[in-house]
């Protein structure tokens, strides 16, 4: 689904249309919510005793969790400060998440600003601890999904993950 973006808009730029940003956020989430539909499925057959093994549910549970951690890093780096096209302007919105360089200056160069990857980071972190660790979310919006993102971890991890271990031969 992202080829496509990709080819259109290589690399983000201050001067990127509304339209490559709305196709950029419907894409982020038609696969997050396809990811949900796979966990609720997943969680489903669980419940109604569906015959598994316990090596196709770890797989499972394992896509699932890799994919909820990509999907909420370009979650977080497609909104924080209004996208990262806002974010190559200088008058950009005030940031949706304190970074720790933000807050010891002396750690990063002085024209620090957070890259993808700081976001994968923040992602990955808060699907493994279920909270967030070094950076904090600021705002309403970035509060709610790093909690969406907890519970699909924590469902994923507690009920699929530890009955595939339960069941594995």
């Amino acid at each position: 689904m992202l080829v496509p973006l990709a080819i259109a808009v290589p690399v983000r730029h201050a001067r990127e249309t509304s339209a490559h940003r709305a196709v950029s956020i419907a894409s982020i989430a038609i696969v997050n919510m396809a990811n949900v539909a796979s966990l609720v499925l997943l969680i489903k057959s669980l419940l109604t005793g569906a015959p598994a093994t316990g090596t196709p549910l770890i797989f499972a549970a394992m896509q699932i969790w890799l994919t909820n951690v990509i999907v909420f890093a370009l979650w977080y780096w497609e909104l924080d400060r209004g996208g990262p096209s806002a974010r190559c302007r200088e008058d950009h919105r005030e940031p949706d998440f304190l970074f720790p360089q933000m807050t010891t200056p002396a750690a990063a160069p002085s024209n620090w600003a957070p890259h993808f990857l700081d976001y994968m980071y923040v992602a990955f972190t808060n699907a493994t601890a279920f909270s967030p660790t070094d950076t904090m979310p600021l705002t309403g919006w970035a509060k709610v999904l790093m909690i969406v993102q907890s519970v699909a971890s924590l469902l994923t991890v507690a009920l699929v993950a530890a009955r595939a271990v339960n069941i594995l031969s």
